[in-house]
């Protein structure tokens, strides 16, 4: 691949490995990040940029990754925002998790800069980012998504355009659903067997091997074992895309019980000052309930 001129903005847990698969495959990485520059990232050849218009003007296309609908917004449409540096031709990559139906009104706000626009939120968490090999989702039209697909492949592996501009956010918000009740279901069943005397880790390993295995099981199963909340993904962002599933819903006039239940269950722990916490802290809540924790002795 040849060498390009990147941004990318948002140097958070996610973006900050993210980023550097970009720099590692030789490409000239132009970034902004609201906090320090990561020393991993400040360590390379990336040109740190004072906002997000100097990164706009310096890159032909523009990734970003931040927490947020109104950072996104912000970044994007702010004073000194990525739209106030663009100029034709150029391609806006918003990888966070954020609003469908925002999504469509900065794509076409973008567009009529004359620029192309992709949505691309990924999944799989702090390990993915690391090892790039995360769950990229992609709503924008084909040829971009063609044009664009090597450099995701430098940062995931399952990589799938869904459709149109915000059928990325949506298939996002899915994913994050089945991600939360599978994290609950996850707490219920370890919990369950630590309080009846066996080894949750063992458990942990056998159910590996069958029908309940699962990435979360494997790798939020182990934290909830080995009490590691530190983030990983946090509560209070995995809470915010649920708020934009059931919101959804309510337009929808969709029931999502499930989803709701394990809002709440993101609620105690955040009530229990757990908004950063990982998301795998959930487990927290329901021992709360039952006066026991995973890995404490169970009374006779």
């Amino acid at each position: 691949m040849d060498m390009q001129n990147i941004g990318f903005i948002g140097l958070g847990i996610m973006g900050a490995p993210m980023a550097g698969h970009l720099i590692a495959a030789g490409h000239k990485v132009h970034v902004h990040t609201r906090s320090a520059v990561p020393g991993p990232i400040a360590a390379t050849d990336a040109v740190v940029c004072a906002s997000g218009a100097e990164v706009a003007r310096q890159a032909d296309v523009i990734f970003l990754m931040l927490p947020d609908t109104p950072d996104v917004d912000l970044v994007l449409f702010g004073e000194t925002g990525v739209a106030a540096g663009l100029s034709a031709g150029k391609v806006v990559v918003d990888m966070s998790s954020i609003s469908p139906v925002q999504t469509k009104e900065y794509a076409a706000r973008i567009e009529a800069l004359g620029c192309d626009y992709l949505d691309a939120p990924v999944s799989g968490g702090d390990v993915g980012a690391r090892n790039a090999s995360l769950s990229i989702m992609v709503g924008g039209r084909e040829p971009v998504f063609e044009r664009i697909r090597p450099l995701f492949a430098l940062m995931g592996k399952n990589i799938t355009r869904v459709g149109g501009i915000g059928d990325g956010q949506t298939c996002k918000v899915a994913n994050q659903i089945v991600v939360a009740l599978t994290i609950a279901a996850v707490s219920e069943g370890l919990l369950f067997a630590a309080r009846a005397g066996a080894a949750p880790d063992k458990v942990r390993e056998a159910l590996l091997g069958g029908l309940a295995g699962s990435r979360v099981l494997d790798i939020l199963g182990e934290r909830m074992i080995k009490r590691a909340f530190q983030p990983g993904f946090r509560i209070a962002l995995h809470q915010k895309d649920l708020n934009l599933a059931l919101d959804a819903a309510k337009s929808l006039h969709l029931a999502l019980p499930s989803t709701a239940h394990a809002q709440q269950l993101f609620s105690a722990c955040i009530a229990s000052g757990g908004a950063g916490w990982d998301h795998s802290g959930l487990v927290r809540a329901l021992e709360q309930l039952s006066q026991f924790e995973i890995g404490q002795e169970p009374s006779a």
